[in-house]
């Protein structure tokens, strides 16, 4: 059934290709900066495509010494918001990949 070693080869050429394409969209994902807010903006995460949190930012008027849990609160969802965009967005970049490819397990 096989046409012989070119296709093979033709194969891991186009699997090379697709490892060194997926590897420049990994490394860019790194780049990325991705915003997670709550309490209307009251408290702002930034965070890598890679999911390390880069910046937090809590306006003055949320901080309130009487309410440490609603502030823990907001942080935390803050933080959720953009760890969720985060992976939306790479699985938007990484799926492209896996598109049409039976490979379970990829990522």
């Amino acid at each position: 059934m096989m046409r012989g070693m070119g296709n093979m080869q033709n194969m891991m050429k186009q699997m090379q290709k697709m490892q060194k394409k997926m590897a420049e969209a990994q490394e860019k994902l790194g780049e990325e900066r991705i915003e997670g807010t709550a309490g209307g903006g009251m408290v702002t995460v930034i965070v890598s495509g890679h999911k390390e949190v880069l910046e937090v930012n809590i306006k003055e008027e949320v901080v309130d010494p009487d309410d440490i849990e609603m502030l823990q609160d907001l942080v935390l969802a803050a933080t959720n918001d953009a760890l969720k965009k985060a992976d939306e967005l790479t699985n938007n970049t990484m799926g492209q990949f896996t598109k049409g490819m039976n490979l379970p397990g990829m990522f």
